[in-house]
C-alpha cells in the first residue's frame, strides 16, 4: 500500500508540474481537478450505459405496474415476473450504481493521500501545497481558525460552497420536474406491499445533493476539490444524457 500511495503521489506531482506554467502556486489544486476529470472521463461510457438503462426502465414502468397489480397476492410470483421482464428487456436495475461505485476508490485514494503525514516513509510534501493560501491537506475548521469564514482561507471554502449550492439547486429543480412529469412505480417488499418509508424517501431524494455541502466542510481541501469537480461533472453529464428522459431519476449522490 505504501508503494502504491507513493506512486499515486508521484502521479499527482507530475500533473502539478505539467500544469505549473499555467497555474503557478495553484498547480497541485489544478492537478486534482484534472485527475478528477480524467476519472470521470474514464467512467463516462458506463454513465452512458446507465442512462440507456434508465430510459429502458422508464419504458417498463407500465408493465411493472401491471405485473404488481396482477400478482399482488403472490409476492414470489411477482418478483419472478419482474426479474423475467428485466431479463427479457436486458435491463439491469443496478446499472445506474456502477459509475458511482467505480469512482469511490479514486476519491478514497485522494482522501488518504492528503490525510497522511508521511508517504513511503518520507514527509508528505503535498500537504503544504495550497489553493489561494488554503493548504490542500487541511479542512474547513482550520480555515475558520485562520481568519474566520471571510478570511483568505475561508473565502476559498465559501467559493466551493457556492458552487455546490448552485449545482444542488440545479439538481433539485431538475429532479423535481422529472418526478412530477412521470412518477416511478412505488417499490414493494416481498409481500407485495409498498416498502415503509419509501414515500418519505421519494420526497427527500431531490434534497440529497445538498448533503455535498457537509462533505466539503469535513474532508481535506484536496478531497473537497474532487467532490466539487465530480458533482459538477455529474450534474452537467446527467442534464445531457437524460435530456430526453421525462422519468424521475435518483438525485446526485454526495461525495462522488
Amino acid at each position: 500500500m505504501s508503494a502504491f500511495m507513493s506512486a499515486f503521489a508521484s502521479l499527482v506531482g507530475a500533473l502539478a508540474d505539467l500544469l505549473q506554467p499555467l497555474f503557478q502556486h495553484a498547480s497541485t489544486a489544478a492537478a486534482i481537478v484534472l485527475f478528477t476529470a480524467l476519472v470521470r472521463l474514464a467512467v463516462h461510457p458506463l454513465s452512458r450505459a446507465a442512462a440507456r438503462g434508465q430510459k429502458a426502465r422508464t419504458k417498463l414502468q407500465p408493465q411493472i405496474a401491471a405485473l404488481r397489480k396482477k400478482h399482488s397476492k403472490n409476492p414470489d410470483r411477482m418478483q419472478k415476473a419482474l426479474m423475467e421482464l428485466h431479463a427479457k428487456e436486458k435491463v439491469s436495475p443496478l446499472s445506474g450504481c456502477l459509475p458511482s461505485l467505480l469512482q469511490m476508490p479514486a476519491f478514497f485514494l485522494l482522501y488518504h493521500l492528503f490525510s497522511s503525514q508521511r508517504i513511503g516513509g518520507e514527509p508528505n510534501s503535498l500537504l503544504g501545497h495550497e489553493l489561494f493560501g488554503a493548504p490542500l491537506g487541511e479542512r474547513w475548521h482550520h480555515a475558520l481558525s485562520e481568519g474566520g469564514p471571510f478570511g483568505p482561507q475561508g473565502l476559498v471554502y465559501l467559493g466551493l460552497f457556492v458552487i455546490v449550492a448552485a449545482v444542488a439547486t440545479f439538481n433539485y429543480g431538475r429532479t423535481k420536474r422529472q418526478m412530477a412529469a412521470n412518477p416511478m412505480t412505488p417499490a414493494t417488499g416481498p409481500d407485495g406491499q409498498p416498502v415503509p418509508g419509501m414515500g418519505a424517501m421519494t420526497k427527500v431524494m431531490p434534497l440529497m445533493s445538498f448533503l455535498t455541502l457537509v462533505s466539503v466542510a469535513y474532508v481535506p481541501l484536496a478531497a473537497a476539490l474532487y467532490i466539487v469537480t465530480s458533482t459538477t461533472w455529474t450534474a452537467l453529464e446527467r442534464a445531457y444524457l437524460y435530456r430526453e428522459t421525462p422519468a424521475a431519476e435518483a438525485a446526485v449522490a454526495p461525495a462522488v
